[in-house]
């Protein structure tokens, strides 16, 4: 995790045109409080909180982790600040609960933003990609507006570019084709500007704008689509390999890949890297504008994404969905008040801590919410002698129908998201749940699949941090037996019990008979394909 310099006409803030990276990343989240911030004198206006979050971007700079590699769950992760396993969506499906009835009636009323509006009197401004299946009529259609938002200017379902529909305050906008009028990124950046014109001066705001880039289809502004021709996706020691003792899933990617997927996917790369220029404009506007009002320096501001990506690691051409670190592991760039220059922490940190800390700058007094996640303010103010986490789960339930996909016979039932050349990035049995471990003498990754198999991976970061080889076979049956049961404890846990001590943690006690005694209902539990 990055920490920004409160300066005041930073130019081009978190521009991918400036930092050295293979895929920069966006995040502004603006908090404010109940009972005041601590540390802010008394009659000072209480700060604002801008959100912006990008889609697909993953993290090159130091960032934190995402409870799940896909867009619908991390974004109601980010929303709630729970596991999917606690807020139970799962997929990017309405059976999956992205956006559904049972969402809406659930969770929503207690997402961090409606309690920002409704206990501590905040403004709330969303513009852009809220949830997957948002606007589909099964689940209420444009007219839904979640409660808790004063301004409403969401897209209907997945990104895109241009033709598509907002809702704007419930009611359906279309947008055509038009760059000067409706590409999304620009519509949105304009939006925005327009409600710090208008919004009330007397009470704090929270903004969240989620742009479409760098998702695809990778529509970069015209003035963009010549950008980066020189650039391709990285070449790292995991990519164009076999993925040799991983789930049959990535084994069952074509290695070498073709020289046409590996131009795709460099064609790909490239027009992500574009399509973040027109964020980079609209990050630079809305700074001008915070200046220019006077209101910066009592704004905190959090660049992020939703999930990460790949791009040929493992043979896999592009997509998100997997257990490893390029697609669960984002950016994470913060300035705000209070907040020292050019820190970095390497603290383990995940979405689900967002919701918690903004709470925690508007003074709001978490221990009345239900959130798994912790508060990030005292990392930001660089505390000293703090107690932290030392591992965090990541669940995923695969897409897919155990049936056989008629262009690929060949491939087991199941499979989704394949490419021509019948290498799949989903299946219904991609069903895993991870404790990813980061302390002073370990960096661990432990995987479950719920499958015929129940297959293990294990990687040891520090001695192979592009998880080319699968320890599970090789390591301390003892240590293993601790990270399996750390697992199954996370998979039911709830609110402060997801925070309780790590295998590693000073404070941690493992009793063997825990792992036998109540396996079958904590399995039942961790993997259940009916959580609505």
């Amino acid at each position: 995790m990055r920490l920004l310099p409160l300066a005041p006409g930073r130019p081009r803030w978190g521009s991918s045109r400036h930092l050295p990276s293979c895929s920069p990343t966006l995040l502004l989240l603006v908090l404010g409080g109940c009972l005041g911030v601590s540390g802010v004198a008394a009659g000072t206006r209480r700060p604002n909180v801008v959100l912006l979050l990008t889609d697909d971007q993953d993290e090159v700079l130091g960032g934190m982790y995402v409870p799940s590699a896909l867009c619908c769950p991390s974004r109601a992760s980010i929303l709630t600040g729970k596991y999917p396993h606690n807020h139970h969506v799962v997929n990017n499906t309405l059976e999956g609960n992205c956006s559904s009835k049972s969402w809406q009636k659930i969770q929503e009323p207690n997402t961090f933003p409606a309690i920002l509006r409704s206990m501590c009197g905040y403004q709330t401004f969303f513009a852009g990609k809220y949830l997957n299946e948002y606007g589909a009529p099964d689940a209420g259609g444009l007219e839904h507006v979640p409660l808790g938002w004063s301004y409403w200017y969401a897209l209907e379902k997945n990104s895109k570019y241009y033709n598509y529909t907002l809702s704007i305050n419930g009611k359906a906008r279309k947008h055509g084709e038009n760059y000067s009028v409706d590409y999304l990124t620009d519509v949105l950046a304009n939006v925005s500007l327009d409600f710090l014109n208008y919004k009330s001066n007397f009470e704090p705001f929270f903004m969240m704008i989620a742009t479409p880039a760098p998702h695809s289809p990778w529509t970069a502004a015209p003035q963009y689509q010549k950008a980066f021709q020189s650039v391709f996706a990285p070449r790292n020691k995991n990519f164009n390999i076999h993925g040799t003792n991983k789930h049959w899933l990535i084994r069952q990617a074509k290695t070498p890949m073709t020289n046409s997927s590996i131009q795709f996917l460099d064609n790909a790369f490239r027009k992500r890297w574009q399509t973040l220029l027109s964020v980079d404009d609209l990050v630079e506007k809305l700074i001008k504008r915070l200046e220019f009002t006077g209101e910066l320096n009592n704004t905190y501001i959090f660049y992020t994404s939703d999930n990460g990506y790949h791009t040929g690691q493992f043979s896999l051409p592009i997509d998100k969905r997997q257990l490893y670190e390029f697609d669960i592991k984002v950016p994470l760039l913060v300035r705000g008040p209070g907040i020292k220059p050019n820190q970095t922490s390497k603290m383990l940190v995940a979405n689900i801590d967002l919701g918690p800390t903004v709470l925690d700058i508007a003074g709001y007094d978490l221990n009345k919410t239900q959130m798994d996640g912790m508060s990030l303010l005292p990392i930001l103010r660089g505390a000293s002698n703090l107690t932290w986490r030392s591992d965090v789960l990541v669940e995923y339930q695969g897409e897919g129908r155990n049936v056989t996909d008629p262009t690929c016979p060949s491939l087991s039932p199941g499979v989704s998201q394949c490419f021509p050349d019948c290498v799949c990035e989903d299946a219904y049995n991609n069903t895993y749940a991870c404790v990813r471990t980061m302390s002073a003498l370990w960096n661990l990754q432990y995987c479950e699949f719920d499958d015929q198999e129940v297959f293990v991976e294990v990687y040891n970061l520090t001695a192979d941090p592009d998880q080319i080889t699968n320890i599970a076979k090789n390591i301390d049956p003892e240590l293993l037996g601790k990270m399996n049961y750390r697992l199954m404890m996370l998979q039911s846990c709830s609110g402060p019990t997801c925070r309780t001590p790590g295998v590693f943690d000073p404070g941690y006690r493992f009793d063997p008979r825990l792992m036998f005694s109540n396996r079958g209902s904590v399995r039942t539990r961790r993997f259940s394909k009916h959580l609505l």
